[in-house]
């Protein structure tokens, strides 16, 4: 063992929060002290329903108390209306899943699975696009720095310029497995492609008899407004990866098929000990319910416009995105509003663009959180160094998450 004073046992991976975090409540993160955040980075966007909604706590208790695991072996009844669920949520003809674990997961398969269907072994990727850490899903992303680091591990792939349309135009698709488009690059600053190039993407591929994996696993379950990126475009690719949110909090990850690439997979072909089991499939049920019956897609989408309406004047200059996946583009300002709005218990996303921010927050977002953010953003504009209108918790919240 180390004989550094400041040796933890945890590897360091990600500049965090100065501060440890012990409980969330809705829209709320606190502190060892009680000290409350509003949190609009969402655990980089996977507190969909928020925090501790209480029918996912109560499903996944019951869940847990009832059958806590048992692996793809064995037929579970959660697994099963889960699966139904989410292809019931999904565009039209994405009818078939598999499960796993985590973004990087799903689209490490999805990638697989293209090479394994057309016997192709080439991918095309989008500059500033971002799909994971393993072998496959970190080829297809733009990180040289990671790249470097482990030259040999790479597959092929081609990385077009995003959302051009005459880079698009230009391109060979002849030899290849499948394309991976994020419909929204989130990490690299909230760049949105529009329906025009999607579509014209979609009909190379099927011109070229390669498949289209749409990358959803920030852009989907209600965040935008609808069910999917998909939905937004009218887009039906032929397969779609997802995570963050989907089990509200819950380690899961999904891979929607057309039927066409289902019926080309034999068992055995993929697995995961862990992927599909009952916690998450029961916690993705509850987060599809609250989705429907509390109407979050509406509210993502009245959050949105409140939003733009209200940062207009303010050091935002603009603001990307849909629903509330936004970036917040504040140019040579945007590190020192991300400090003012954290010196006021306000917490937002950087970007791989340092002049955006980030806005990934519950689906449950309040308008009195809105109106928050909104005063926080032009006292800091006005450069009046006062304060912002406080976000207290409700008494309630309070008192249960006072450590």
């Amino acid at each position: 063992m180390s004989p550094l004073a400041d040796h933890t046992a945890l590897l360091a991976t990600y500049s965090g929060f100065p501060f440890p975090l012990v409980a969330g409540r809705d829209e709320q993160v606190f502190g060892a002290d009680g000290e409350a955040w509003l949190d609009l980075y969402g655990g980089h966007c996977v507190a969909l329903t928020g925090h501790g909604h209480p029918r996912v706590v109560a499903a996944v208790s019951e869940q847990v108390a009832r059958l806590a695991f048992y692996s793809m072996a064995a037929s579970l009844p959660v697994r099963d209306q889960a699966a139904e669920a989410l292809c019931d949520f999904a565009p039209d003809g994405l009818d078939q899943v598999f499960f796993c674990n985590s973004g990087a997961e799903a689209n490490e398969n999805a990638l697989r699975i293209a090479a394994m269907l057309t016997g192709r072994d080439r991918f095309v990727a989008f500059e500033g696009g971002f799909h994971g850490r393993t072998q496959l899903a970190l080829s297809v992303s733009d990180v040289p720095g990671l790249h470097a680091k482990a030259p040999g591990l790479r597959a092929e792939a081609s990385l077009l310029p995003f959302a051009d349309h005459a880079a698009l135009a230009a391109a060979d698709f002849s030899d290849v497995a499948a394309v991976i488009v994020e419909p929204i690059q989130s990490m690299a600053g909230v760049r949105a492609a529009d329906t025009a190039w999607l579509r014209a993407l979609e009909a190379k591929c099927r011109a070229n008899g390669c498949l289209l994996i749409f990358d959803e696993i920030q852009t989907g379950m209600g965040r935008l407004g609808t069910p999917f990126a998909a939905d937004l475009h009218g887009i039906r690719p032929d397969l779609m990866t997802l995570a963050k949110g989907m089990a509200s909090g819950l380690p899961m990850g999904a891979v929607l098929m057309q039927p066409a690439v289902a019926g080309t997979l034999a068992p055995g072909d993929l697995g995961s000990t862990f992927g599909g089991g009952p916690l998450a499939c029961a916690a993705l049920l509850a987060t599809l319910k609250i989705i429907r019956e509390e109407h979050l897609m509406c509210s993502a989408a009245q959050a949105e416009q409140a939003i733009r309406r209200g940062l207009k004047g303010s050091v935002v200059s603009a603001v990307r995105g849909h629903g509330l996946l936004l970036g917040l583009v504040a140019g040579t300002q945007a590190a020192s509003l991300k400090d003012w709005l954290q010196s006021r218990n306000i917490l937002v996303g950087g970007s791989a663009d340092p002049g955006v921010l980030r806005l990934m927050p519950p689906l449950t977002l309040s308008p009195r959180a809105v109106a928050t953010l909104i005063t926080a953003v032009h006292a800091f504009s006005a450069d009046a160094r006062q304060d912002a209108v406080p976000f207290e918790p409700a008494k309630e919240a309070s008192r249960s998450c006072h450590i």
